[in-house]
């Protein structure tokens, strides 16, 4: 089969078991070709083709809303709603993007980006459904991973309480929510599955009950042995007790046990979550013998071998940097302890782990309670780490604002993938966290410009006991610059200059550093002499060196790889606005007030105007209007 003939899910429908089985195979073949180019998240979309098909076969989309928790997983959902023709531009500038997108095709019904969203999404489907007397069906796929994800829980839990009818597919990739008991846990999944659970329990209850005189007193004491043997021994009692009719656990690649279950499923009322055991990876060796996640996500590859295509850098990772630079002052320390949400290989902490197990901890898919308990650790003298990347930083606010910045606890915030990230696109930019974060009281905040003031900065954090603080670093590698063997701490506030000049001056920080020195080159050579200078804290501003920018009457260009509304830039210019005195032109170069799509980010940040020739166009605009200003007065 053609996958890029395909326009509709429709003609599912009409194939067989072993035609089921045949495309399957050919998706498998499609994405191992297409992502050893693009890149993306195979590992996923390799487990769930067959459970993908399934759902496309049993309900009508759009009609019915098929939800994707996280989406990283709607590949194969892409293909068989007729985007097969465009997966050559996976993640791309201007092309598909790696998660659902209403303006990409009409069953795209939620967009996300970031885990545990559907189940509250598919709520307010089904009641909006409800509202209208509509009778379709609400179909929310969600992952493992993702029910440690708070919002998740309270979704399920109000779900289960209105009795809302829906079917949840949970699945499974091989890492159960709780461990399997034994043989009888087995014989009653089984019997659970397509409801002959169910069915055997009613037949019991109705034989026991025909027995004169007896039969009730029988029947009572089996429910409660019965309902006890449940409780012992079968996973999905944590569903029931919410209110869910439990179904499972179903192999997920066996086309029989998916239609059979889904077709039980579909006949019953209230809430359903079917247990779904899916393999990451499955079809591709490399991503089916990956056991820490190194095939979630990835970067072009190899489809022979399964070896990534590695960049050209020698420069180490930031996030391998900063892990490394944590380890070592671990070493010193024993109050050093490191909190991941979810993300030790993202994060580069699986050295870490293996060196200090007693003090590293994973918690899964949860923001909230990684920062809390970070807090809680300060509160005992202890030195945490949080690394945590930008983007999933915004599901903690309350936690940064309440729990850590309040109490004003010495915590150490690394914010992983700090600016434009690129392929994953506008769910993932991390450009937000220093609007959302420079308001807090008593917060640090920092970026260095390479890796040698990253380490640096890493000193910093930790010798730093008058609360909170962050470091911002981006993503992928450093600039290969020599390192320093000693570590130093840099002074909390304090900026550098790394260019001298007298006919205006460009404030910035982090991966903006670069484009900022080569535009004064460009200008010096235009005969226009620009001050750079590395603003490395973002929170607090270095007052005394601003003071002495403002006094020199020299026009001021920020230039933040950051939102503009509430960033450093703004930081600059209230500060100027509130002290005495006259106060220079300020001008700010930023993100605009747009969601970022996906994209190589130097395309993206040519389209949004911050390159060096953009840096050239604004600061010599700028200085000859204030040149021209001057000479009127």
């Amino acid at each position: 089969m053609d996958l890029t003939e395909i326009t509709s899910p429709s003609f599912i429908k009409k194939l067989d078991k072993e035609q089921m089985m045949e495309l399957a195979e050919e998706i498998r073949k499609f994405l191992i070709e297409k992502l050893s180019v693009t890149g993306g998240h195979i590992g996923p979309n390799l487990g769930v083709v067959e459970l993908t098909i399934a759902l496309h076969r049993h309900f009508d989309s759009p009609d019915d809303k098929i939800i994707w928790d996280v989406g990283h997983q709607a590949y194969v959902h892409k293909i068989l709603t007729g985007r097969a023709c465009d997966f050559d531009s996976l993640r791309q500038f201007k092309g598909l993007c790696g998660f659902p997108k209403m303006i990409e095709s009409r069953h795209d019904v939620w967009e996300t980006g970031h885990s545990s969203t559907s189940l509250s999404a598919a709520m307010g489907m089904a009641i909006a459904r409800d509202v209208k007397e509509d009778s379709n069906y609400i179909i929310p796929v969600i992952g493992d991973g993702a029910l440690t994800g708070g919002m998740a829980l309270e979704a399920l839990n109000h779900i289960g309480h209105e009795k809302t009818n829906m079917i949840v597919i949970l699945n499974d990739n091989e890492m159960s929510i709780a461990p399997n008991v034994g043989a009888l846990h087995t014989v009653l999944g089984k019997l659970r599955s397509a409801g002959k659970y169910n069915t055997a329990k009613d037949e019991l209850e109705y034989i026991l009950k025909k027995i004169p005189a007896v039969g009730g007193k029988l029947a009572a004491a089996a429910e409660r042995v019965k309902d006890s043997l449940k409780y012992l021994l079968v996973s999905g009692i944590f569903f029931e007790e919410l209110g869910f009719t439990y179904l499972g656990p179903v192999d997920g690649h066996d086309f029989n046990e998916l239609e059979r279950n889904l077709q039980y499923a579909k006949k019953m009322d209230g809430p359903i979550l079917l247990h779904v055991v899916t393999k990451k990876g499955k079809g591709y060796r490399p991503a089916e013998d990956d056991k820490i996640g190194t095939w979630h996500g990835t970067g072009p590859y190899k489809i022979e071998t399964g070896d990534f295509v590695k960049s050209s850098s020698i420069a180490p990772s930031w996030s391998g940097l900063v892990a490394d630079t944590v380890r070592k002052i671990a070493r010193e320390d024993h109050r050093v302890i490191a909190i991941t949400p979810a993300m030790p290989v993202g994060s580069k902490l699986e050295s870490f782990a293996e060196e200090f197990p007693e003090r590293f901890f994973d918690v899964g898919i949860a923001e909230q309670h990684a920062t809390t308990m970070a807090a809680g650790l300060a509160t005992q003298g202890m030195k945490p780490f949080l690394a945590i990347y930008s983007t999933f930083l915004q599901r903690a606010y309350d936690q940064m604002l309440h729990d850590v910045a309040r109490q004003n606890l010495n915590v150490f915030i690394g914010i992983d993938r700090a600016g434009l990230v690129g392929a994953d696109g506008e769910t993932h930019q991390g450009v937000f966290d220093i609007a959302f974060l420079r308001h807090m009281p008593n917060l640090v905040i920092m970026m260095p410009k390479d890796e040698n003031e990253g380490q640096h900065m890493v000193k910093t954090a930790f010798d730093y006991d008058e609360g909170p603080i962050a470091m911002r670093y981006p993503r992928g590698n450093g600039q290969g610059v020599v390192m320093d063997e000693t570590l130093q701490p840099i002074p909390i506030g304090s900026w550098e200059v790394l260019r001298e000049g007298t006919d205006g001056a460009i404030l910035t920080f982090g991966t903006t550093i670069p484009m900022a020195l080569e535009a004064a080159k460009l200008l010096f050579s235009q005969g226009i002499h620009v001050k750079v200078i590395n603003a490395r804290f973002i929170k607090p501003l270095d007052t005394a060196m601003l003071n002495e920018l403002f006094s020199t009457g020299m026009p001021i260009l920020t230039v933040e790889e950051a939102v503009l509304a509430g960033g450093f830039g703004s930081a600059v210019i209230e500060y100027a606005h509130d002290i005495c005195g006259k106060v220079p032109p300020i001008r700010r170069m930023g993100i605009p007030d747009q969601f970022i799509e996906h994209g190589n980010v130097d395309e993206l940040l040519a389209e949004i105007g911050m390159t060096t020739q953009h840096l050239v166009e604004q600061m010599t605009g700028f200085i000859n209007e204030q040149t021209a200003e001057r000479g009127k007065v």
